[in-house]
């Protein structure tokens, strides 16, 4: 007895299936035009053609081909990636329009400085060192939780804490029904009714130091952000901006397999003025 022709396999799925490309809203991250999610708002808004016609969806492809526009204007090909350290003073939100009218660090950033993005956020009346890309790409890199790297601030907060109070940071605490993971939390000096703390994290919810001090009796009066992973504010005056050379960017995001390397600055821009309420005395 003859055996039956063996079944034809499954045509395997041709790598053309996958359209060639990146996702629209993956370009016009990369080029700093805005992040992912705020590019696929600018497309919802129409703001985007490709090839002439307007699209209503970010599931789309493209290659270096499509002709691309913004606002009516050419999509420009990517710069290569590059940083930039910002001394951010308090008194200035953290976002390029504010709906209140208050200030934004975009209207006091050096005049010559490209197009960027911050890398986070620090809120109204924090300040302190705040990292600012022209790649979407590294913006993104860098919030991933994932990524983990340690953001160290000094902390001024109303109060006498002892360390049985500071106990709960350093474990892990909920407030308000959300989980705050442990911090690295170090008693620096008592100064009359209020006291010196430097408070490390790696993860930076929204006002997540503000809220947990609050939660354990402790107000907040001053908080600035000294570190993000190996980049340090240091000596950098209020307002001032420091470029990062293009070697220490790719050898601290290991673009290209580079080792890592201690971050130089390389370039220097003066402060523009800053509000009056921003300028504070340290104690």
């Amino acid at each position: 007895m003859k055996k039956p022709p063996a079944r034809p396999s499954a045509p395997s799925k041709s790598p053309t299936d996958t359209p060639p490309g990146d996702r629209i809203a993956k370009v016009l991250s990369r080029a700093g035009i805005a992040s992912r999610r705020e590019a696929e708002r600018m497309i919802e808004e129409g703001r985007i053609t490709v090839n002439g016609e307007t699209i209503a969806s970010p599931a789309l492809n493209v290659t270096g081909k499509d002709k691309i526009t913004v606002d009516g204007k050419p999509l420009e090909a990517p710069e290569a990636p590059r940083m930039w350290l910002y001394h951010k003073p308090a008194g200035l939100v953290t976002t390029t329009k504010d709906e209140q009218g208050r200030e934004t660090i975009f209207d006091k950033l050096p005049e010559d400085l490209p197009r960027v993005m911050t890398v986070g956020r620090l809120d109204l009346n924090s300040e302190g060192l705040l990292l600012l890309t022209n790649d979407g790409g590294i913006k993104r890199k860098l919030e991933l939780p994932s990524t983990g790297w340690l953001r160290r601030y000094r902390v001024r907060v109303n109060g006498k804490p002892t360390e049985e109070m500071l106990k709960p940071l350093r474990d892990g605490i909920t407030v308000d029904g959300q989980t705050f993971q442990p911090m690295q939390v170090e008693l620096d000096r008592q100064q009359g009714s209020n006291a010196w703390l430097t408070v490390g994290l790696r993860e930076g919810k929204n006002r997540e130091i503000r809220r947990a001090m609050s939660d354990i009796g402790l107000t907040v009066n001053r908080l600035i952000r000294i570190s993000y992973g190996p980049f340090q504010l240091g000596q950098m005056k209020v307002g001032e901006v420091v470029e990062l050379r293009g070697r220490i960017v790719r050898d601290q995001l290991g673009l290209e397999g580079a080792k890592t390397t201690r971050p130089e600055p390389s370039r220097r821009r003066k402060p523009r003025p800053i509000p009056d309420k921003s300028r504070r005395t340290r104690s």
